[in-house]
């Protein structure tokens, strides 16, 4: 006998909470939608539609899958981001809502001290699934990119989701180590970079969501979180243009540090953004002497 969406919903979000993952009944619907091919919204319109078969089988997969406390990203192989799909898989970090808070403080550079139909260089290091090269030039419509990536499996994924979203012509992703190798070129007006910088010692203190599912060597930045910012400083002033700026995230409690390290490898016009909930994710900033 076939099962309704709002049983099959209500199911899976008892199931989720009895294992405390939250939000049960949002995941569940997540889930169940995407098992129906539908959007989320019409299963309000439409809890007593029947739920075939192969999609019950389907809904079924993903909770297990869930319960496992694989993360939806990961399930569904896809992650909304500024309003953009992105493909994520295991090689890569999911994108996170806090890292919109670096496009945002870019665009508000970019439209402020250039335009935002000018031809700007942008300069994503570490850039994983592209997240946010394809978002800044998703809005500068004249702009060309550049994406950094160490991982080739990444990097392959970054390239699917600039044919997917139609910036293919636009972005060139590089296999390189972003801290060892500069065959990307310089002069770039606007730099984004989001490095590891999650602390070993925090490793445990992860959910498994993130501990288990997502690559170390996107997570960790050594002991303190903070190795990649120490040597960051000369690789950004050498890459970065005259009238250009940095955009670097950044974890929670780290925005001092980093400030105090990017200050004495020559950066000025320091700034700190805020994210959502008013914890600071961005630190942004200048090489003057870039432009004597």
């Amino acid at each position: 006998m076939a099962q309704t969406a709002d049983q099959l919903l209500r199911s899976g979000a008892k199931r989720l909470d009895d294992a405390g993952i939250m939000p049960p009944r949002l995941d569940s619907s997540i889930l169940l939608a995407h098992a129906m091919g539908i959007e989320r919204q019409e299963l309000l319109f439409s809890p007593t539609t029947d739920v075939g078969a192969a999609q019950a089988e389907l809904f079924e997969t993903y909770i297990i899958q869930r319960l496992k406390r694989m993360p939806i990203s990961h399930i569904l192989g896809e992650r909304e981001f500024w309003s953009l799909p992105f493909k994520v898989t295991a090689d890569t970090l999911a994108p996170r809502p806090d890292s919109e808070t670096l496009v945002e403080a870019a665009l508000e550079f970019a439209e402020q001290y250039h335009s935002l139909s000018a031809p700007l260089r942008i300069l994503d290091l570490g850039t994983g699934t592209g997240c946010l090269l394809l978002a800044l030039l998703s809005e500068c419509e004249n702009a060309q990119g550049v994406g950094v990536e160490k991982s080739k499996a990444a990097l392959a994924v970054a390239a699917e989701n600039a044919r997917n979203l139609g910036l293919e012509e636009r972005t060139k992703f590089i296999e390189a180590d972003f801290m060892a190798d500069m065959s990307w070129g310089q002069e770039f007006d606007i730099i984004v970079c989001n490095p590891p910088y999650i602390a070993l010692d925090d490793r445990a203190r992860l959910d498994p969501e993130v501990r288990d599912f997502e690559p170390d060597m996107a997570l960790y930045g050594g002991e303190d979180g903070l190795s990649y910012y120490r040597s960051l400083g000369p690789v950004l002033s050498r890459c970065l243009g005259p009238q250009g700026r940095t955009f670097l995230e950044v974890g929670i409690g780290q925005s001092g540090p980093v400030m105090g390290m990017m200050t004495q490898a020559g950066a000025e016009n320091i700034d700190v953004h805020q994210d959502l909930a008013m914890i600071d994710r961005c630190v942004s900033f200048a090489f003057l002497s870039n432009s004597e």
